[in-house]
């Protein structure tokens, strides 16, 4: 049963509306809402045990039949291992209606499995680098490549397992700085970092090769990691991040591999987006465990809910169509906003398209199964609403995953080309303009190449990065 407030008849509301919500969550795992009281700020809800073993994630919308269910994460990380939560919003009426949802509990960073994968010569990498077309980087040292395969959180916060790779210089002699790079967008679990030599992975063996001890996480859902991948959903991206770094740190500290305090951040197209959301979650909830020591997101879509939408609806063709159909698939299966992907599409792609979104088609064959323009994938009500609706759930969900409003304290550079025609440069200037209207003056925007595309501009863009950080390298 709920409880009223005695000082004040919001929270009866909000509390009745809690129960409902719980209710209406049966398929997953609903915890009954025992009182939701006022607080000096906001509410405080507190809920029953789902007995040992589990964890709680809380959820908040403004209606309980339309609307979005978010996730909450303040004033702590979520899940959370207790029984009550503390939700300031409420003061400011952000939040009508709760749910509290139990989920297994994960040891997050925990070492599941360390493999050796792959080890190369100061020779076999200068090969390599020079196949890749960069001729500025000099090998110092031999790599040892390994899968890590840890413990980390599902998008609502449950126990599941990720994958990823560690690279480490061979007989460095001293501590080691980490680096951690995020990679662009991949569909196919052959193509991670932790399966295959590919141009993401020769990132981690260039820091490698040059002192660094170096990470690179697969994503949820890629890899060794189950499910569909949630594309562009910020903070399982940064969880799947943090927790690949406490892996790779625990492994190191007992197989003898020394680290320093150092954390550089860097990652491009979908890794730019990756970077920006690690480095918040970093700096708001893990600084007893880590300090971010430089931070560059390169070409990310940090403003998914203007920038990038108002490109996707302004009718030109798309280079590349199958970003936009991963990310309606990805927000479909992470936010239920609608009964399946299928309904928001019209004939013959509400048929043809969801199969090629599971992982096993190619970023060439989803393409080809696409128009340019990528509205004319969807219904025409779905695009009026995207057009006028501000509080369409889809729009609602693109806003969820915005990552410009939050202060960086570590010093961050935002590398974009302005000729980019898959993110729009507008999604880096709007994030350093937001940054730096919050004080944060130690934020820059680089353009590496003015004019160049997205293909174009990734090389300068991380050679431009590694140099940043190699001069702040202890």
């Amino acid at each position: 049963m709920t409880q009223r407030a005695t000082s004040d008849p919001r929270p009866f509301l909000l509390a009745l509306a809690g129960w409902f919500a719980s209710v209406a969550a049966q398929t997953q795992s609903p915890v009954e809402i025992t009182d939701i009281l006022a607080a000096p700020v906001g509410v405080t809800l507190t809920w029953t045990s789902a007995g040992a073993a589990q964890a709680y994630t809380v959820q908040a919308r403004e209606s309980l039949t339309d609307g979005l269910w978010l996730t909450l994460s303040d004033p702590r990380p979520w899940p959370t291992s207790l029984t009550r939560w503390e939700d300031a919003r409420a003061e400011r009426g952000a939040a009508g209606f709760y749910r509290v949802i139990a989920v297994p509990a994960a040891e997050r960073g925990k070492v599941l499995s360390v493999a050796p994968i792959q080890s190369l010569t100061t020779s076999e990498i200068s090969f390599l680098f020079s196949f890749a077309g960069s001729t500025n980087l000099q090998p110092q040292f031999g790599v040892d490549v390994f899968k890590i395969l840890y413990e980390t959180l599902d998008p609502l916060g449950g126990r599941t397992q990720a994958s990823g790779v560690l690279v480490l210089p061979q007989n460095p002699g001293k501590a080691l700085p980490l680096a951690s790079y995020q990679h662009g967008t991949l569909v196919l679990d052959g193509e991670v970092p932790s399966a295959l030599l590919t141009l993401e992975r020769l990132v981690g063996i260039a820091f490698a090769t040059t002192g660094y001890a170096a990470v690179i996480a697969d994503y949820l859902g890629l890899g060794d990691s189950p499910g569909l991948h949630p594309y562009h959903h910020a903070r399982s991206e940064a969880t799947a991040c943090v927790d690949l770094l406490r892996a790779a740190r625990t492994w190191c500290a007992t197989n003898g591999v020394a680290l320093t305090d150092q954390l550089f951040l860097c990652g491009y197209s979908e890794g730019g987006h990756v970077t920006m959301a690690l480095h918040r979650e970093l700096e708001t909830y893990h600084t007893n465990e880590f300090t971010v020591t430089a931070s560059a997101p390169m070409a990310g879509a940090y403003d998914l809910s203007r920038t990038t939408l108002e490109d996707a609806l302004s009718g030109r063709p798309m280079p590349n169509p199958y970003y936009f159909a991963l990310l309606l698939a990805a927000y479909q299966d992470v936010y239920h906003f609608t009964g399946s992907l299928a309904g928001l599409l019209v004939p013959p792609y509400d048929t043809t398209l969801p199969p090629l979104l599971t992982g096993t088609s190619s970023s060439s064959q989803i393409n080809a199964a696409m128009p340019g323009v990528v509205t004319n994938l969807l219904k025409p009500e779905v695009v009026a609403a995207l057009q006028h609706d501000p509080d369409y759930p889809l729009r609602l969900a693109l806003r969820e995953n915005d990552l410009y409003h939050w202060t960086p304290r570590a010093p961050l550079r935002l590398y974009h080309c302005g000729g980019d025609q898959d993110v729009v440069f507008g999604n880096s200037q709007v994030a350093c303009d937001s940054f730096r209207s919050r004080g944060a003056t130690q934020v820059e925007l680089i353009e590496p190449l003015a004019t160049g595309d997205h293909g174009d501009c990734a090389l300068p863009s991380l050679e431009g990065a590694k140099a940043w950080f190699d001069g702040l390298k202890e």
